[in-house]
């Protein structure tokens, strides 16, 4: 398993790579987090530690929870119980205020990452539905007459949640929670508009004309439309509410 170390304090890092080591993780590090962040599709992890110097770490976990779910450590300096609770509520799953104890680090990020385990993929049914077919075991989607495009981790929970919900208007903080699996709030609509523009540039023939993924006005998203002739229903809702709860 793999782990990503975003912090800025060289003397930091080392200490911060042992003790991810010592939890048997193996480290990547990087001390700029747009840079990290921009390529994550490409090097994902298992995950996220930050541990930065800047100011703002309410943002700094938004734009990680902008592109995957997986638990995330925040190091920080010391912090009040408001200051806990934002980061919690921003998508944190651990603050940590230094210093700290290298020896509970590892404790706590082993049990994150067993909490995290969740339902493997390949148990997920096969999604087809008006010609947009969506496979959990490859996280690949497919439009007729267009090649699959393999979708991001968040990406394919969005478009699955959507897809076992077809025809229902989901909200945007409902969509946050089974997406990103804690409550909204007033930041999360930026995130839901970011996610649901990367996923209509994969699966939309015409993204600014979606057929599939439609905006509700000031609710959220709905996928669009009933079956259609000679169309393949595969995988039961049941199924699918199993998988995001």
């Amino acid at each position: 398993m793999y782990a990503l170390l975003i912090c800025d304090d060289p003397d930091e890092t080392a200490l911060l790579s042992l003790v991810l080591q010592r939890a048997g993780l193996a480290v990547t590090t990087g001390s700029h987090l747009q840079r990290v962040m921009e390529t994550w599709a490409e090097r994902p992890a298992d995950i996220v530690v930050i541990s930065l110097s800047t100011p703002d770490p309410v943002s700094q976990v938004r734009r990680v929870r902008a592109e995957t779910d997986v638990p995330l450590v925040v190091v920080t300096g010391p912090l009040t119980e408001d200051g806990h609770y934002e980061l919690l509520e921003a998508g944190g799953d651990m603050t940590l205020s230094r210093p700290f104890s290298s020896r509970l680090l590892i404790a706590q990020v082993r049990a994150l990452l067993r909490r995290s385990g969740g339902v493997p993929l390949a148990t997920l049914p096969t999604l087809n539905l008006h010609g947009l077919t969506l496979d959990p075991a490859t996280h690949q989607a497919g439009v007729v007459d267009r090649p699959p495009q393999r979708l991001t981790h968040l990406e394919f929970r969005l478009l699955y949640t959507l897809m076992i919900h077809r025809g229902q208007v989901i909200p945007t903080e409902t969509i946050v929670q089974r997406v990103w699996g804690y409550a909204g709030n007033g930041g999360s609509r930026e995130l839901v508009r970011g996610l649901i523009s990367r996923l209509r540039s994969k699966v939309e023939i015409d993204p600014r004309q979606p057929r599939y993924i439609v905006t509700i006005p000031g609710i959220g998203y709905v996928f669009q439309g009933g079956e259609d002739e000679g169309e393949q229903d595969t995988g039961q809702a049941a199924a699918g509410e199993s998988a995001q709860d």
